[in-house]
């Protein structure tokens, strides 16, 4: 089987939190592989621990795809922190020839636009894709998800995942792919005290679920309980119309938001303070006026640190991405911006960041659990970027563990695989697998 073909029915995505279907991404032209192990968000250490207990895993996949785009430069890019935990140098060669690069702790390094230029001092043109510039990013669990198919021809059936925040000993798990939060909860002796929120993902760019209905997916890298109070869940309950009614009088135009853009930082013509001053009215009649809010990371810089009235551009730059994406319209340049000078003295110390979003005293390094397993799956068919997968078994079918259970939609799609083996039971874009 081609290796691009392979990748696609191993059902392998960005297991860093975005979903792009992995066999998109190889395409000719580049030069240059970076392994993302940054781990953008506080609190998450699951690409830490995947790195210490995988790092060969990790390091065969980069270099599956090193030789079969012909690339000859490979970076495992890792924080200080992960370098030191790690007892690895800038510089230092590991296996297959891959170097590593130690980046800043500073946030949101992990951000691919940020990355790339972090470890390489290119500028992928503004709305361009990396490989424009010569670059493909993979994070570390997807390329270890290679390694897998690779030597065993094994499908993505787990998830390396942290449950941290408000709870009494945090920890890193492997769990099965449509793993019930609530299950894995229960199994770690964790519950979620009145008044707190579980977000799938970090406390910056997580998603706030209901974990008595929410599974574990291919893009869950971490499941953190934090407190209704603090900054991270607050500044998610934003609604995107009234903070775009109520930026339209109060904001005072002091362009801090600007300032400390991280895509702005890279030369981007992203201006959120301009953004935050636009009529929604006006935006939905023309919406070329908010083309540039395609460019934005949601990183959340400006709602939570830049701010001083108050004011989340971040939410409403969401809204106005929503209404791009209605009209399918997209910022992209031919043209390459000049960095300034100051971004380097701009940049947000991890330490710092998590202070702002009021969950610095949960930052610990977590006990590794290892695997852990469930009697029932439930797997979206929804888990990637692209058309959804569509179905291939019926109702009462028996599988085993690892059979594919959906096949790719049209278009970029991927397939779906049972993560554990029993009976199927087929419900509105899910798959429930129940074990035997």
């Amino acid at each position: 089987m081609e290796f691009k073909e392979l990748l696609q029915q191993a059902g392998i995505v960005g297991a860093g939190g975005a979903g792009f279907p992995a066999y998109a991404k190889l395409s000719a032209g580049a030069d240059t592989l970076l392994i993302n192990g940054a781990e953008c968000e506080p609190l998450l250490y699951s690409d830490y621990f995947l790195l210490r207990k995988e790092m060969e895993s990790v390091l065969f996949g980069a270099h599956a795809v090193a030789e079969y785009l012909h690339i000859k430069r490979v970076f495992l890019c890792i924080k200080e922190h992960t370098a030191r935990r790690l007892h690895a140098q800038e510089g230092e060669i590991l296996g297959y020839g891959v170097t590593v690069k130690v980046l800043p702790n500073v946030y949101p390094i992990g951000d691919e636009i940020s990355l790339i230029y972090q470890a390489t001092g290119r500028v992928v043109k503004a709305g361009n894709l990396p490989v424009t510039a010569g670059v493909i990013v993979y994070n570390a669990e997807t390329l270890y998800n290679v390694a897998l198919a690779v030597q065993n021809g094994a499908a993505v059936t787990r998830k390396w995942v942290t449950v941290g925040g408000a709870v009494n000993e945090p920890a890193v798990v492997t769990v099965p792919v449509g793993t019930r939060v609530s299950d894995l909860f229960a199994s770690l002796g964790v519950t979620v005290p009145e008044g707190h929120a579980v977000l799938d993902g970090g406390p910056s760019m997580g998603k706030i679920i209901d974990e008595e209905f929410a599974v574990v997916t291919k893009t869950t890298k971490g499941l953190l309980i934090l407190p209704e109070s603090c900054e991270a869940v607050r500044a998610k309950r934003l609604n995107a119309e009234k903070s775009a009614a109520r930026a339209e009088t109060a904001c005072c135009q002091c362009t801090r938001c600007t300032d400390l853009c991280p895509r702005a930082l890279l030369g981007y013509p992203l201006q959120p303070h301009k953004l935050v001053r636009t009529s929604p009215q006006a935006a939905k009649l023309s919406p070329g006026l908010v083309l540039s809010a395609t460019l934005c990371c949601g990183c959340g810089l400006c709602a939570s640190l830049a701010c001083c009235q108050g004011i989340s551009p971040k939410a409403v730059i969401d809204g106005y991405k929503a209404l791009l994406a209605r009209n399918k319209l997209k910022f992209v340049s031919q043209w390459e911006y000049p960095v300034p000078a100051e971004r380097e003295y701009r940049m947000i110390p991890t330490e710092r960041w998590e202070s702002m979003l009021g969950v610095a005293k949960y930052d610990r390094l977590p006990a590794f659990k290892g695997e852990l397993a469930f009697p029932r799956a439930e797997i979206l068919l929804r888990q990637h970027i692209g058309a959804p997968s569509v179905p291939c078994v019926s109702e009462g079918d028996k599988v085993a563990a690892g059979e594919k259970i959906a096949d790719s939609g049209e278009g970029l799609s991927l397939p779906q695989h049972a993560p554990i083996a029993g009976i199927v039971h087929l419900k509105k874009d899910t798959i429930i697998v129940n074990g035997n």
